[in-house]
């Protein structure tokens, strides 16, 4: 049979749909990033600490996640029991110890620094993670689209030789150690075809046990009484129910659907939009390096998401 003139396979509707939706899950999780960050910023501005942010963010998701946990506990506990070990290390990975890194590291490293070393970790740590443990291939399209995203990203930060002390670079490997924890978290939702909401649960409900005492033992709340009603509630919003669950869920969802390589480079997005989302909240108008720091990292996701999709997803 003459094999020349057979028509190439289309794409699979069901692999076309699974990229599709992974990318919006993908600019949701960015976006709630993004938001995050803003408020946390005008939460500071407004009195508070970034521990008491962190304090709002595991104690609200923890409180929000814990009836689905104990409902896992009763109607399906080998779930939770039979794989516990796997539980902790996911909780570890994305829980505590990856929040304690992030906010502690602004306390040495620029707010500069922030947009640029974490997400280049995630970016780049899920693409060697998954090639080492997942044994998915490394393409050269795939390494120029997180250089680009990366590029993208130190454009966006106006980050400079200046900025870089004794002091700053330890706040920088906390940021990087914290972009690679949650990499390795990505590599474990995928390698063990974990749920995203039972995951989201088992982190939430452990940052709420583990992070929350430490916080009321230490710093109590005499920040989180003096503030404004307006400013207490809508932290509690965005930070405790909108990023605290909806970070790690979108995330998980992100990984399952395109896989932990492609979901790492996704959060990149997040200082951009949060640029964008600033000048309404707290009138920063973006500013010309900013914007275009934005359209370089979408064009470097654009490249590495969309290469090999049969091969990642």
């Amino acid at each position: 049979m003459n094999t020349a003139t057979l028509p190439m396979p289309a794409p699979a509707p069901a692999e076309t749909t699974r990229l599709a939706a992974g990318i919006a899950v993908g600019l949701l999780a960015a976006s709630i990033g993004a938001l995050y960050t803003v408020y946390a910023r005008w939460g500071i501005a407004h009195g508070l600490h970034a521990s008491d942010l962190t304090a709002l963010r595991f104690g609200v998701a923890g409180l929000l996640m814990l009836p689905l946990l104990l409902h896992t506990l009763r109607r399906q506990r080998e779930l939770l029991l039979d794989r516990w070990r796997l539980w902790l290390a996911v909780a570890t990975l994305a829980g505590t110890p990856f929040g304690l890194l992030m906010f502690g590291a602004l306390q040495f490293a620029p707010s500069s620094h922030a947009a640029v070393f974490p997400f280049a970790a995630m970016s780049v740590a899920g693409l060697v993670l998954s090639a080492l443990v997942l044994g998915d291939r490394f393409t050269p399209r795939k390494g120029l689209g997180i250089g680009v995203v990366l590029a993208g990203l130190v454009l966006l930060s106006g980050v400079d030789a200046a900025s870089f002390s004794g002091r700053a670079l330890m706040g920088d490997a906390m940021f990087v150690a914290a972009g690679t924890l949650w990499a390795g978290f990505g590599i474990l939702l995928r390698r063990h075809r974990l749920d995203p909401l039972l995951a989201t649960a088992v982190i939430s409900v452990s940052a709420l046990l583990t992070y929350v005492p430490v916080y009321l033992a230490l710093e109590g709340t005499a920040r989180l009484a003096a503030a404004s009603a307006t400013v207490l509630w809508t932290e509690v919003l965005v930070q405790g129910a909108v990023a605290g669950a909806g970070t790690l869920f979108t995330y998980a969802t992100m990984v399952r659907l395109l896989g932990p390589a492609r979901a790492a480079v996704f959060p990149a997005l997040a200082p951009g939009l949060a640029a964008l989302m600033a000048w309404p909240v707290l009138g920063h108008v973006p500013t010309g390096a900013e914007t275009a720091g934005l359209v370089v990292v979408m064009a470097g996701l654009i490249i590495a998401v969309t290469t090999a999709s049969r091969r990642t997803a």
